[in-house]
């Protein structure tokens, strides 16, 4: 067997014929279905409306073959799934219109902080104004004064609650 192998490696053919026939099969086969599914397709295509029908719509038990409990029950159902549809219908109109007056607002808000940024920055160059008190420095190199005590009363002075006569002014002198 080993011979046989051998003597195929050492003849002269061309590389293009030592190698297997695989990929013609599989080149064959590619056609063959290409074939096929070109032939299906002209063969449904002019009743693809149907196809798409029938697999749109679910399919439905006729209501001859239900029992009265069971009709009852799917009308309840019926019933139940309009009213949730008409529901989340209305849910959605109310969630675009907290949407649009979340936008508005946003807009509002965005308006507003620029008015307040151009409030808040200076419109000219000026200079800040002068601080009309003395800096801080001087008022600590001052000496501090103690408070001092009133001076004495000039004139009679009652002791011990007893009345003062008063006398008159030209005495005094």
């Amino acid at each position: 067997m080993m011979d046989v192998i051998d003597q195929a490696r050492g003849s002269e053919l061309p590389p293009v014929l030592r190698k297997s026939s695989g990929r013609l099969a599989w080149a064959f086969g590619l056609v063959v279905v290409f074939t096929g599914l070109g032939v299906g397709g002209a063969f449904y295509w002019p009743h693809i409306d149907r196809f798409l029908e029938a697999s749109a719509a679910p399919e439905i038990l006729p209501m001859a073959a239900l029992s009265s409990e069971d009709k009852a029950l799917l009308s309840e159902i019926r019933v139940g799934q309009r009213e949730a549809s008409e529901e989340i219908a209305a849910l959605n109109r109310n969630i675009s219109a907290q949407q649009a007056d979340l936008q508005r607002m946003s807009e509002q808000i965005a308006i507003l902080t620029s008015r307040t940024e151009s409030l808040q920055s200076p419109t000219t160059a000026a200079p800040p104004p002068a601080d009309p008190r003395p800096p801080a420095a001087n008022a600590a190199s001052k000496p501090t004064t103690r408070a001092s005590r009133p001076s004495k009363p000039e004139g009679p002075v009652s002791v011990g609650g007893a009345p003062l006569l008063s006398e008159p002014e030209a005495n005094r002198q």
